[in-house]
């Protein structure tokens, strides 16, 4: 019997967690992505603690009148500039089991904009 979609996503998502974990000094950015919004938060996985978070319910994000890809742009612009004052500037990026395509790749290309490196 095939795979659902979600699935699926379930599966590509343990085997990138197997590899990708976060630390102190380089924390991980973990994406969720539904069909309306995006959520992202920063983790480090040794103590189990998230860092920064930022999402397109945010106040600042959630008004602005923009295509899915633009919010998840203002989304990795806000998270990173959370966590460049949290003290972090260089993290591994999680895509949660999502194509590094669309609106993960929009949050990726705007947290480096604002600073974080990965």
């Amino acid at each position: 019997m095939a795979l659902t979609k979600n699935e699926r996503r379930l599966r590509i998502k343990n085997r990138i967690r197997k590899v990708v974990s976060g630390t102190e000094t380089r924390p991980r950015l973990a994406v969720y992505r539904s069909n309306k919004e995006i959520y992202a938060q920063i983790v480090d996985d040794v103590t189990g603690k998230t860092i920064s978070a930022a999402s397109s319910r945010d106040k600042g994000v959630s008004t602005a009148k923009a295509t899915k890809s633009e919010v998840a742009k203002l989304v990795g612009k806000s998270l990173a500039e959370k966590a460049l004052k949290a003290g972090i500037e260089t993290i591994s990026f999680d895509r949660g089991g999502y194509l590094y395509h669309g609106r993960v790749k929009s949050l990726a290309e705007g947290a480096r904009e604002a600073g974080l490196k990965f």
